[in-house]
């Protein structure tokens, strides 16, 4: 499915936004939350992964008084597969054993604190920004509301942004603008 112009005028609306938050000091140093963890997401038309690729390319390259860290959700979880081992053999794996057995072998070897370990385990300082992204490559081994739960008590000193190809409502998370809505109020949609 193309996207609209008008999709691709809100994205770009949106990454211009995300911008000027990565030049407010009060953004970066978590302040005016009320005591809040600051996660944001910063939805787009998951017609647009493409060039929201771009875009945090681009974003990462720019002149900015943030540093942006990027973690990809999907790169986290062929890094434990092949820590594991077990990357170069799933296509044996799925001819023998199936596709569930398949997909219950990555949900146990990857659960969302997994993937909070090692995003916190990243060492940061004041001016860095978390950047999420991946988040639709990862389903359904991992929904974003389960990543929040799990690194919401690891990570607090610097915000935490997640490009979430779907919808929040500022309650409830719909990836892909389409599945079944997930309950989330801890979050702050960035835009």
């Amino acid at each position: 499915m193309a996207a609209s112009e008008a999709a691709r005028n809100d994205l770009h609306g949106r990454f211009a936004k995300l911008r000027a938050h990565l030049a407010d000091p009060d953004f970066l140093g978590n302040r005016g939350l009320g005591n809040e963890v600051g996660i944001y997401t910063l939805c787009y038309d998951p017609a647009l992964e493409i060039e929201v690729r771009d875009l945090v390319t681009r974003l990462k390259s720019d002149d900015l008084p943030a540093r942006i860290v990027e973690h990809n959700l999907y790169g986290i979880m062929l890094a434990r597969l092949e820590e594991r081992r077990l990357l170069g053999r799933m296509d044996m794996y799925e001819k023998r054993r199936g596709r569930e057995w398949i997909a219950g072998q990555i949900a146990n070897l990857c659960p969302a604190n997994m993937y909070a370990s090692r995003i916190a385990a990243t060492p940061r300082e004041y001016g860095d920004v978390i950047l999420i992204t991946g988040v639709g490559e990862v389903f359904p081994f991992l929904r974003l509301h389960d990543l929040f739960d799990s690194i919401q008590p690891l990570v607090g000193d610097v915000p935490i942004v997640a490009l979430y190809p779907g919808r929040f409502d500022g309650r409830n998370l719909q990836l892909f603008s389409r599945l079944e809505e997930e309950h989330y109020y801890r979050a702050f949609d960035l835009v």
